[in-house]
């Protein structure tokens, strides 16, 4: 079963963002959060989250965190809300 995180976007509805696949998830540039995807018809799918408040890796541990309580529900919860505390936002969500 597919399982999808729920992220919060500030101005703009909640995005979801697929669980599997996820092979890497990383702070490649401050206030960036980078989920690397496997896929086998191209080299990479990447989706980058940009962020504010965020401070070291704080964004990018709540994200992964997520990823663990999602997969942690049940089959019949697909998606998962990600809650990103008083601290952290994100302003904005791309794919590559």
């Amino acid at each position: 079963m597919q399982k999808f995180l729920s992220i919060p976007i500030t101005g703009a509805t909640n995005q979801l963002v697929a669980v599997n696949g996820i092979v890497l998830i990383q702070e490649a540039v401050a206030n960036t959060v980078t989920i690397h995807y496997a896929n086998p018809a191209a080299a990479q799918d990447v989706v980058t989250l940009t962020c504010s408040g965020s401070t070291g890796t704080a964004a990018r541990d709540l994200i992964q965190n997520a990823v663990v309580e999602a997969l942690q529900t049940a089959w019949t919860k697909p998606s998962y809300e990600v809650n990103l505390g008083a601290t952290v936002t994100v302003t904005g969500i791309a794919i590559a």
